[in-house]
């Protein structure tokens, strides 16, 4: 009725078979005003433009930038040697995981004292969740949860403290993490200042490569690169000499007269040997001399064997 102050909104007429019902109170019609003009990608917190803009900000503003990187992901190592072999080797583990009710033996024994002894987390979990942790793996009771390796930057092993002459060993397309683990074993044992690998198509620091390196992961850094070629390019640029493994090398390894001189040793694949582009950026092209009956060693002792000769060089000069 016109001119009722008491009047709550539109309602249907007393006849209706819907019965009377209040209205919106003028909801919709507010809700179907405009909010604004919309901001700009820059200054959205979820663009990938806000998160690029702060960055340049921060870049900007003269403050440091992480050198270092995460891996991608967390590992599992399941089964009872697998874990105890893991703990042996000091592999960095961030939880141990154990299944309700295990048979114990001297492997879960010795599991149990060794991550007892380093502080790391024991958790005891159910079967179920244990096979989902492991993806089905076979566990046999117990897992080990490892953290993602903490790769360093391709630039800082030139300003590496280990004393010595600057020599870092590069690998291309080195896909098995055992090649890898062993590289970076010979690699502290004969002087290396650290390994570096690509963030692509090759092989990470995984928990079988921490075991195979038997420890020395812990004492030499490896460091992942975007671009190898651009790191190796780098790396001339700071004084290195940049030198490859390959069967048919423009010299032989016992002739090396860059032995002396800060070096990048690259190792490439054992099927498809060096890229081109990396092929292209070395310096020299280094062949070992073999017996005529074997074709070529594998990457992990064409690595080795080159380490020695140049510590050996170097230890004569």
């Amino acid at each position: 009725m016109a001119g009722n102050s008491q009047r709550r909104g539109a309602v249907r007429r007393t006849g209706s078979k819907k019965g009377a019902q209040v209205g919106s109170g003028g909801q919709r019609r507010r809700g179907l005003e405009g909010k604004g003009p919309t901001p700009k990608a820059s200054e959205r917190p979820n663009h990938k433009a806000y998160k690029m803009s702060k960055a340049a900000d921060k870049r900007a503003s003269g403050r440091p930038t992480p050198t270092r990187k995460k891996s991608g992901s967390t590992e599992m190592v399941a089964g009872r040697n697998s874990v105890l072999e893991a703990l042996r080797t000091e592999v960095p583990v961030s939880t141990m995981y154990v299944a309700h009710r295990i048979d114990s033996d001297d492997r879960v024994k010795e599991s149990l004292t060794l991550a007892a002894e380093a502080g790391i987390p024991i958790m005891e979990t159910p079967r179920a969740e244990l096979d989902r942790l492991t993806d089905g793996a076979v566990h046999q009771g117990l897992a080990l949860q490892v953290p993602p390796y903490d790769y360093a930057h391709p630039k800082d092993l030139v300003d590496s403290q280990i004393p010595g002459v600057p020599l870092v060993v590069a690998l291309d397309g080195i896909t098995d993490p055992r090649n890898l683990g062993a590289i970076v074993r010979s690699t502290a044992a004969f002087g290396g200042h650290g390994v570096v690998v690509p963030a692509r198509r090759s092989a990470g620091m995984t928990a079988s490569a921490w075991k195979t390196s038997a420890g020395a992961a812990a004492r030499i850094p490896v460091a992942q690169a975007s671009n190898l070629v651009r790191a190796l390019e780098d790396y001339r640029k700071a004084g290195f000499f940049v030198i490859g493994l390959d069967m048919d090398g423009d010299v032989e390894l016992p002739g090396l007269e860059l032995a002396t001189s800060p070096l990048v040793v690259v190792v490439g694949s054992e099927g498809k040997g060096l890229s081109r582009l990396v092929r292209e950026t070395c310096d020299q092209i280094v062949s070992i001399p073999m017996s005529s009956s074997v074709e070529s060693l594998n990457a992990g002792l064409a690595a080795g064997v080159t380490l020695y000769e140049i510590a050996r060089v170097r230890g004569a000069g």
